[in-house]
């Protein structure tokens, strides 16, 4: 587990802030950056994932609430979600932090607390930017001219609660959660249920799962026959695998990993994952980012 101290850092945005490093990265040549926390290393495989030598370092700080960290290749900086004040900020190497989209979640004009900015980023096959957006509640993908395309925002009719993750499937479809998180206070939301959804490259909404009490992470095997979804209550805070049907729907699903007995012990709950190529699942959740070998195993 790559622990951080108690209110060092809010755990949805470890991924965001930190960079798992053998040397120290230099953003001005001559100043390392801080050093924090502390890895954990359970199992002899989590070795061959994680240098012996690695270091938890922290780019930036001073955010409201970061999430959703997404990479852009063709101009190597990171993209993140800064929640409350409805941002996508940008960070790059040399450069250091700059805003980059606002508003990015919620557009409206009238005054809205809570949680109006966008949550989840990812990158389509093509490089477009696809921000799961709370305040607006739904699904949108940022054009180049600084327009909208909604891709998703009401399931038969309905609004939907707040998207949050998503991730995409290599036929195009995307695949996302809908927890009630980015909901105004007092609104229950239309449809009295949270949702795991597929939207198919036809346009078409399916919805997957309605029992998950808060659908969060989402994220593939590798060969795309599992997919993992993370479950932020603490209650039953917990990881799911669902196989993946040959139509892009999901079986019943299994508890891959069951963190409920952490919570109170460690902070934070299940949220944002991510799956390398081996079909480790990286998962923050209770005390920081909980690694996991495809077969369940805890290993660091």
């Amino acid at each position: 587990m790559l622990k951080t101290k108690p209110g060092t850092v809010k755990l949805a945005a470890v991924l965001t802030v930190v960079l798992l490093a053998g040397t120290q990265l230099r953003a001005d040549g001559e100043k390392p950056y801080p050093t924090f926390g502390e890895i954990e290393r359970l199992d002899p495989r989590f070795d061959k994932l994680i240098p012996p030598n690695a270091k938890l370092e922290k780019l930036a700080e001073g955010f409201e609430w970061s999430e959703g960290p997404v990479w852009i290749p063709e101009g190597r900086f990171l993209l993140f979600s800064d929640i409350p004040n409805n941002s996508v900020m940008k960070w790059k190497h040399g450069e250091g932090i700059s805003l980059f989209l606002k508003p990015s979640g919620y557009t409206g004009d009238a005054p809205r607390g809570g949680e109006p900015g966008s949550n989840g980023l990812l990158l389509d096959s093509v490089g477009r930017l696809i921000l799961c957006q709370h305040g607006d509640r739904q699904v949108a993908r940022a054009e180049k001219d600084g327009s909208w395309t909604v891709l998703a925002d009401r399931y038969r009719g309905k609004r939907l609660n707040s998207p949050n993750d998503a991730v995409f499937k290599s036929n195009g479809d995307l695949y996302f959660t809908d927890p009630p998180y980015g909901l105004s206070k007092g609104d229950r939301g239309e449809l009295g249920f949270c949702g795991v959804y597929r939207l198919g490259t036809d346009n078409r909404l399916t919805l997957l799962t309605d029992k998950m009490t808060r659908p969060n992470g989402i994220g593939f095997s590798p060969d795309e026959k599992t997919l993992y979804v993370a479950q932020s209550d603490p209650q039953a805070a917990l990881w799911r695998a669902f196989d993946v049907k040959a139509d892009g729907t999901i079986g019943t699903g299994r508890v891959f990993f069951d963190a409920t007995d952490w919570v109170g012990k460690q902070k934070g709950l299940p949220d944002g994952l991510a799956v390398d190529t081996s079909g480790n699942i990286f998962a923050t959740g209770p005390g920081g980012v909980n690694v996991f070998s495809p077969d369940g195993t805890f290993l660091g």
